[in-house]
């Protein structure tokens, strides 16, 4: 089993055995089912946080990750490095220093979450 079923048979689990919330890692698998993820935390009632960018404007509660505009830059910058002759091993690995914090309230409301003021005051986006 893998991919949407896995998610779905993932969700049934956690309500279950009645899971607080759900953090998801950062995956191309999560991210191309964002959506979906957002969905299924509606419909089992399950807060979850990703570090997917886009998950909060695709209708889940939030995402906290690095900012995916910065390290596509990042990534075109060592790419430019290596077309002019940079040995890859050669090149520094990097880590992200900017992150994202973007909170989606309507889901909150419509799970029933009382996001803290002082988590409001730190997001970056706020999705009304």
């Amino acid at each position: 089993m893998a991919g949407a079923e896995a998610l779905d048979t993932a969700f049934r689990d956690a309500t279950r055995v009645r899971a607080g919330a759900i953090v998801t890692v950062q995956s191309a698998l999560f991210q191309s089912l964002n959506g979906r993820l957002a969905r299924l935390a509606l419909k089992h009632r399950v807060p979850v946080l990703s570090s997917e960018s886009g998950f909060a404007e695709a209708g889940g509660l939030m995402n906290y990750g690095d900012d995916i505009d910065q390290a596509w830059r990042r990534a075109a910058v060592q790419v430019d490095r290596i077309l002019k002759g940079a040995s890859p091993a050669d090149l520094p690995v990097e880590q992200p220093t900017k992150f994202q914090l973007v909170i989606n309230l309507k889901t909150a409301r419509t799970l029933w979450l009382m996001i803290p003021s002082a988590l409001l005051l730190r997001a970056d986006q706020i999705i009304e």
